[in-house]
């Protein structure tokens, strides 16, 4: 808007310049001219100004807290949003643990299971060989009936059908004001609960040895047709903050909570009337919701520093472990996509298989599944099984035809960074996208693009560049420390020479953490 202002007030001065000179009239007329001219400019500057400051601004429900406001940023706004009812998946009977799923495991993990043996929910499955006491569990009770392997013999997936009824594994109670950090640590290990930590740098399994400097948790998730977490989190605020407590016993330092300001709209009470923990809003486009950007802009990472990551629902099931006494895995997973008949909530468990919670709900059979959102997804059979940490399911057209001539001849309209189409001009509520990339791989050259889109204090295309040399040093000066793939999916999405930005940023950082 600023922009826009500016843009009105250099316009519109100069026509003003070109009739003040033009007009042959006495000096006092000129005068006249002059005056007006400096009028106008000084309104449409405070004009500008004042657009600019509303947009940027903390609303009145933060209550004077902590605010961050956030220009950079794009937000792809695509078909086939969910309502916001959440139906059982009762139909789903096979879930799956994906060894892959968790960084930094071996890719042999230690099976404790054999196909065909029966096991409780929260039951070991298997283990890391270098450290066997974190435990991988069973998300539900049933039967192992597979154990599928990858490449090199690795373990791809550890299959269970289901009990109609489930069956969990009990736990001995944890009294929170009793135990110490050693003894939570250990409760978690064992329960299953800990490879659900992730830890920054590297983005991988939490290291029990190593305490967090401190603990970052987003409540709101900004990528396309994300799951609103304020629905999420309905009926389950106990076991949030009771999760909040343990993990306020596990650091030295803060939880960071970082709180949605975009909606007209409070977030959940349960976000943000959460006690023990340091909280942010956060007002801005996609990617402010992604815990990187939000630790950037809080507590950003130095040499040295180690910090941890959870989602919110990881928040929920922990506090469930702790007031329930079992690992309850259930997920609230949205189903979107303008693939998608009824794009809808349900309620399943981690690891459900794609084909049964999507059964009879795709309006064509020739599209993209993907676990997870259009940006940082992966994409799925209908056999397969729901990743670890994602709690969206996105289907959208296939993209598998070539786009003759490209941008000269036009087209449908399409979501684009770029002034080059006409309907970037005009304002679209949501757009029909399908899987093609409109280009092919070119030369990776300078353009600016990843900065207009990342709002960190970085460089993201000097890192992409050091990165492809090799050049370790380089890496770490320019703040690779800092991220993950999500960070940099939107550098990805606007690149021109189409580069897998994200597959060149984890190279970077498993050389960097293979170095030590």
């Amino acid at each position: 808007m600023r922009k826009t202002a500016l843009s009105g007030i250099f316009l519109i001065s100069g026509l003003l310049s070109i009739q003040a000179q033009s007009t042959t009239s006495s000096p006092s007329s000129n005068s006249f001219w002059i005056v007006l001219i400096v009028v106008v400019l000084a309104a449409l500057g405070l004009l500008g100004d004042l657009f600019y400051r509303k947009g940027s601004k903390a609303p009145s429900y933060t209550g004077g807290g902590k605010f961050v406001g956030l220009q950079k940023g794009f937000n792809l706004n695509i078909q086939g949003a969910a309502s916001s009812k959440i139906v059982e998946g009762g139909q789903v009977t096979r879930f799956a643990v994906i060894p892959p799923n968790f960084r930094g495991i071996s890719p042999i993990p230690k099976m404790e299971v054999n196909e065909g043996d029966e096991v409780k929910a929260g039951d070991p499955l298997f283990h890391d060989k270098n450290d066997e006491s974190i435990k991988y569990v069973a998300p539900v009770s049933g039967e192992v009936i597979a154990i599928n392997r990858g490449e090199k013999r690795s373990i791809a997936e550890v299959v269970i059908l289901a009990d109609k009824d489930q069956k969990y594994r009990e736990l001995p109670a944890l009294d929170l004001q009793k135990s110490d950090r050693a003894s939570i640590i250990s409760y978690l290990k064992s329960s299953g609960f800990w490879p659900l930590i992730n830890q920054r740098p590297f983005d991988v399994i939490a290291d029990p040895e190593v305490t967090p400097k401190n603990i970052f948790i987003s409540t709101f998730d900004t990528a396309p047709l994300a799951p609103d977490l304020n629905l999420v989190v309905e009926g389950q605020e106990a076991a949030f903050q009771q999760g909040l407590d343990v993990l306020s016993k596990l650091t030295d330092g803060k939880v960071y909570l970082g709180l949605n300001a975009n909606g007209s709209q409070a977030p959940n009470k349960a976000f943000t009337g959460a006690q023990h923990v340091e909280k942010t809003w956060f007002k801005g486009i996609h990617p402010a919701g992604n815990v990187g950007i939000q630790m950037h802009h809080t507590a950003p990472i130095k040499n040295g520093d180690v910090v941890w990551t959870l989602g919110v629902q990881e928040v929920i099931t922990l506090g469930k472990l702790i007031l329930d006494r079992h690992m309850d895995m259930g997920r609230v997973v949205v189903i979107c996509g303008s693939e998608v008949k009824d794009p809808h909530y349900v309620r399943t468990v981690v690891g459900a298989n794609i084909g049964e919670l999507l059964a009879g709900s795709l309006t064509d059979t020739h599209s993209r599944i993907i676990s997870g959102d259009v940006l940082t997804g992966e994409a799925k059979k209908p056999e397969g099984f729901l990743n670890i940490h994602d709690d969206q399911v996105t289907v959208i057209p296939e993209g598998d035809y070539y786009d003759t001539f490209g941008w000269l001849v036009p087209g449908k309209a399409i979501p684009s960074l770029s002034k080059t189409y006409f309907n970037s001009w005009v304002d679209h509520k949501a757009y029909n996208v399908d899987t093609n990339t409109h280009g092919e791989k070119r030369a990776l050259v300078v353009t600016g693009q990843y900065e207009k889109v990342l709002p960190m204090d970085i460089y993201p295309q000097h890192l992409i560049k050091s990165i492809l040399a090799g050049d370790l040093e380089s890496m770490e000066g320019l703040g690779i420390l800092e991220l993950s793939e999500e960070d940099l999916a939107l550098c990805e999405y606007v690149c021109t020479s189409k580069s897998p930005v994200q597959k060149i940023l984890r190279e970077g950082l498993n050389a960097i953490r293979e170095q030590g």
